[in-house]
């Protein structure tokens, strides 16, 4: 096994440990306003690990290469390791206000700094980071389509719950930071 082989394994582990971790660390309290959506983390459940599992199985079972060449593979890796850190790091600035149900705290308050600035939803977007660079490291195109459509999918039905909670928490000050934002991808979506 080379190196980057181990770097994918071991980064395959650690994505699967903080997901595993935030799911049954950073739940919300009895004082929290939950929202009336249980559904939503339980898909997400679903999604990645079948994402994830028929990805890998379609790259072992197919040959539908992106290109031919190495760099693939390491790009798909440093998105990888850019989604596991940037998100972990994201998580952090929320504090105590990142939960993985959908729930208002009390003395909520909507985040406008840092990567909040430019999305809604950052820390979807660094694990979509994370299932994109997935898909590039197995450089088979139905890998990729495997990798990232169930996750994103999963996710824009996540993101519509948490944002009709936000909209009936805060009002208009959320609709006029929606305007300033995008959902996913800073400038684009």
């Amino acid at each position: 096994m080379n190196t980057l082989s181990t770097l994918f394994y071991i980064s395959m582990a650690a994505w699967f440990l903080t997901e595993f971790l935030y799911k049954n660390m950073l739940k919300s309290g009895k004082e929290d306003q939950k929202n009336k959506d249980k559904s939503t983390l339980n898909i997400l459940w679903l999604a990645i690990p079948f994402s994830i599992a028929s990805s890998v199985f379609i790259f072992y079972n197919t040959h539908f290469p992106i290109v031919n060449g190495i760099w693939i593979v390491y790009l798909g890796e440093l998105f990888i390791l850019i989604g596991i850190i940037v998100r972990y790091m994201i998580i952090r600035s929320l504090g105590k206000y990142f939960t993985v149900d959908v729930t208002i705290r009390q003395d909520h308050k909507i985040k406008k700094e840092g990567f909040y600035k430019y999305l809604r939803h950052p820390s979807y977007a660094f694990s979509l980071l994370t299932s994109l660079g997935l898909g590039l490291y197995l450089n088979n195109w139905l890998s990729l389509i495997f990798a990232f459509v169930p996750h994103f999918l999963a996710f824009a039905y996540r993101i519509k719950i948490e944002e009709q909670t936000l909209i009936e928490q805060f009002g208009d000050e959320y609709i006029e930071y929606r305007k300033s934002t995008k959902k996913l991808i800073p400038f684009i979506y």
